[in-house]
Formats: structure tokens, C-alpha cells, sequence
């Protein structure tokens, strides 16, 4: 993981209060986590993070709380930092928590939060800035399952066709399958078992990824993608919590996916 230079104190501290509604008829508070490793105090060290509360006019942005965050960003506070791109549900951006709970910021309606609307970065991430969490460390986890198609058989001339029944298995008969992830991370930084033992343990969505190209038909290097696993910490520190599934933006089941995993080192032992 990056290095960064953070707060002796952790304790977050109350922001700014910004009524930017201009009397509006539908205002909105939206209270945001602010942090940066360039604010310092006047000793020279970096400030505790802090919580602004943003009020706006919902009828100046889009339905959506990303919607109203790049509202902020223009127009209140363009040091604002956040991660987006497709607005669509795809990319997997602009994953932060909002009222409790990590979601998609793009696919999350303002309306279904009653009262002032809390967003905060993943958590128990590092923080590069604001809503930004440094993923570098997942994204090297990802990286160390190989998650491309090995086969042992000459490349065809086209593409590589699986049954029906075989593509269910990583699409699912509703589009939820293990394929649909979209590695926004939401799941893995839900896992109390990732926060304890991120160093080690792979977490729901890395494992979600692994299972992906195991289960797939086309694959050949299935013993060698479970060796990868047989690990105490690796794959073995998951405990069905289930906080994966729950959270998951696109309706996936993490947990199902580990639990099948175990399966398969189980039956092959």
C-alpha cells in the first residue's frame, strides 16, 4: 500500500457547515468526509479528517447521490475528490459509503435516504484524499490470481464456445452470476475478516473473481488456481459472515462463491 502521512489523532472531527440551497424548495444536507495528506496545521502536521455538512437544492442536480456530490464539486467546493466514469453501474468508480452502507454512488437515489445523507470513503481502507481510498493493495491481490483464460489446447480461429449450462455458471439465469462482478470492492471492505487480515486474506471480491476462473469450462489450470488458494489465511479466514453479500451493488453472492471454492478443495483432498 501507498504511504501516507496521516493524523496522530483519529478522531474525525465536525467541518464546515455550507447552506448552499440558495432557499430552494427541496434542500438536502449532505454531511462528506473530508480528508488531505496537504492540509496541515500550524505545527506543520496533517489535520484530522473532518465532516462538512453540504446543503443544496435537489432541484439543481440529477436523482442520483453522485449526482449531487459533482453538483458540490462545481459549484460549491472544487477541491472536492471523488472517483467516477461510466455513471452506470459498470466501472465500479465511485464505490464509498453512503448512509451506512457501501454502495454504488451512481445507482444510489437520494430519495431512498430520509434525513441528511452520510458519505464517507470505503472503509478501513487508506485514504488518498476525500472519497478516494487507495486500492492499490487489492488490485495487486487480483493481479497474484491470474484472472485470464489458461488454456492447454491450440488457440482457435475464433472465439472459445462454451455450453449454455456451462455459461450459467458464471452468468447465472438472472445475470448475477460470479461474471458480473465489476470489482468495485464494496464486498472485500465490508469483511470484518478483510479489515483484520487484509495482508493475507484475498477477501470476498478477489475469491469472487478466483471462483470466476475456476468454475469457467474453457479453463485448464483449475488444480493450479486451487494450489494458489490452499492457504490457512488465503482463502480459509472467510466465516460466512455474509456483510459480501448483503452489500453488494449488483446483487452478487460472494459468499456462495467461497463456500464453493472450499467445496472444491474438499473434494479433491
Amino acid at each position: 500500500m501507498a504511504e501516507f502521512t496521516l493524523p496522530k489523532n483519529s478522531k474525525i472531527l465536525k467541518g464546515e457547515k455550507i447552506d448552499a440551497s440558495n432557499g430552494g424548495a427541496r434542500p438536502k444536507t449532505f454531511n462528506v468526509y473530508r480528508w488531505s495528506p496537504d492540509d496541515l496545521d500550524e505545527a506543520g502536521e496533517v489535520k484530522n479528517p473532518r465532516i462538512d455538512a453540504i446543503t443544496i437544492d435537489l432541484d439543481q442536480c440529477g436523482p442520483m447521490v453522485l449526482d449531487a456530490l459533482l453538483y458540490i464539486k462545481d459549484n460549491v467546493d472544487s477541491s472536492l475528490t471523488l472517483r467516477r466514469s461510466c455513471r452506470e453501474g459498470i466501472c465500479g468508480s465511485c464505490a464509498m459509503n453512503i448512509d451506512g452502507t457501501n454502495t454504488l454512488a451512481c445507482t444510489k437515489d437520494i430519495g431512498d435516504v430520509k434525513g441528511d445523507i452520510k458519505v464517507t470513503p470505503l472503509p478501513h481502507m487508506p485514504v488518498v484524499k476525500d472519497l478516494v481510498p487507495d486500492l492499490n493493495h487489492m488490485y495487486a491481490q487480483y493481479a497474484s490470481i491470474e484472472p485470464w483464460m489458461k488454456s492447454d489446447t491450440a488457440a482457435p480461429t475464433r472465439e472459445r464456445l462454451q455450453s449454455e449450462s456451462d455459461s450459467l455458471v458464471l452468468n447465472g439465469s438472472d445475470g448475477h452470476g460470479p461474471a458480473a462482478c465489476i470489482l468495485c470492492f464494496c464486498c472485500s471492505t465490508s469483511c470484518p475478516s478483510y479489515w483484520w487480515n487484509g495482508d493475507r486474506f484475498m477477501g470476498p471480491a478477489v475469491l469472487l473473481q478466483a471462483y470466476r476462473w475456476i468454475a469457467d469450462s474453457r479453463d485448464d489450470a483449475t488444480g493450479e488456481r486451487l494450489d494458489q488458494l490452499e492457504d490457512p489465511f488465503r482463502l480459509y479466514r472467510c466465516h460466512t459472515i455474509m456483510n459480501c453479500t448483503n452489500t453488494c451493488p449488483k446483487g452478487l453472492n460472494p459468499a456462495k462463491a467461497i463456500a464453493e471454492i472450499k467445496k472444491m478443495m474438499v473434494a479433491r483432498h
